[in-house]
């Protein structure tokens, strides 16, 4: 016989439910504004006080693998209702324009790969694509200034990576303010942006450049969803070991046509992906050999040639 929950038991789970400090059935997805809401550039102290730094405190503070059933239940309520919200963000967008970049959030914004990342994504932007990322600082930034700066002059472009560069890395004291100081030079309502960040990696700050936030506390869900999204093709920059997992993760979903449809795979950096870390020279043997099958693979360092292999991949649907 199935026991059945006492009402003492359910108004404690109801308590808990009302006091954690994020809605856990919240409707729609997050924006920066929603993030960083108490945010002063001008108070050092305001970070503490911000949604994203209360949850992520709370978060650690009940373990970030918690055996609190009542505070799993709050995460997975949370996640199931952003989920949702995600869903009909992607409803209202055709999927296989939906282009993903992997990339490491070790990126500098002073870097090369850094500037090349905006422009591609600005690009993409501008051509009808809608830009995905895990959210986070580095190379996944890039992606979501590149969408921001959309409609704009490469100049412009230009401009706002120079303002960024007054915080290289997303540890530096400035590195959020820089960021918001480039929104108020040049807000953006035409174009947008979806970042997939998680409170697993609540020391990486969720890039403000995003116009939606789907922030989980499940990092599965996080990965496999950006993947399982981005069926316009994925775009994989220099990473470490997180962006190595997702390029296998997506070489599987690709090679069993899970989604009936092997999307580009385009990485942007030869040598990088052939010498420092020769995953793409992996991939392309276990391609020759028919290990891996269905892959569409490409190499290169320049933004035309992965804009021209998208837009191939877009011109062979028709």
């Amino acid at each position: 016989m199935i026991s059945k929950p006492d009402l003492k038991e359910l108004e404690a789970v109801s308590e808990y439910l009302q006091e954690v400090p994020y809605d856990v059935s919240r409707q729609q997805l997050y924006t920066a504004d929603d993030l960083y809401d108490a945010f002063d550039a001008a108070d050092a102290q305001s970070m503490p006080r911000c949604y994203d730094a209360q949850v992520y405190n709370h978060y650690i503070a009940t373990g970030k693998f918690t055996s609190n059933a009542k505070e799993k239940l709050a995460r997975t309520l949370h996640d199931h209702y952003i989920e949702v919200a995600l869903d009909r963000f992607v409803a209202e967008h055709d999927v296989m324009r939906i282009v993903g970049v992997m990339g490491g959030h070790g990126a500098l914004r002073s870097d090369e790969m850094y500037a090349k990342v905006a422009l591609l994504s600005k690009r993409l932007t501008e051509k009808g694509y809608t830009m995905v990322s895990g959210g986070g600082p580095g190379a996944m930034e890039a992606t979501h200034l590149g969408a921001w700066m959309a409609g704009r002059t490469d100049a412009q472009l230009a401009d706002a990576i120079a303002m960024l560069q007054c915080a290289p890395r997303f540890t530096d004291e400035q590195w959020l303010s820089s960021a918001m100081a480039v929104r108020e030079r040049y807000p953006q309502t035409t174009y947008h942006s979806l970042g997939i960040p998680t409170w697993l990696y609540g020391h990486e700050p969720a890039t403000p450049f995003a116009t939606h936030i789907a922030k989980l506390f499940q990092n599965s869900i996080r990965e496999d969803g950006i993947l399982t999204i981005a069926m316009g093709g994925v775009v994989y920059s220099p990473g470490s070991a997180g962006t190595v997992q997702e390029i296998f993760q997506d070489a599987v979903q690709n090679h069993y046509l899970s989604l009936n449809v092997s999307s580009p795979m385009i990485f942007l950096g030869r040598r990088f992906w052939t010498q420092e870390m020769p995953f793409y020279s992996m991939l392309e043997y276990l391609t020759a050999t028919s290990k891996y099958r269905n892959l569409n693979l490409s190499l290169t360092d320049e933004v035309a040639e992965v804009v021209e292999h998208l837009e191939a991949f877009q011109r062979s649907r028709d």
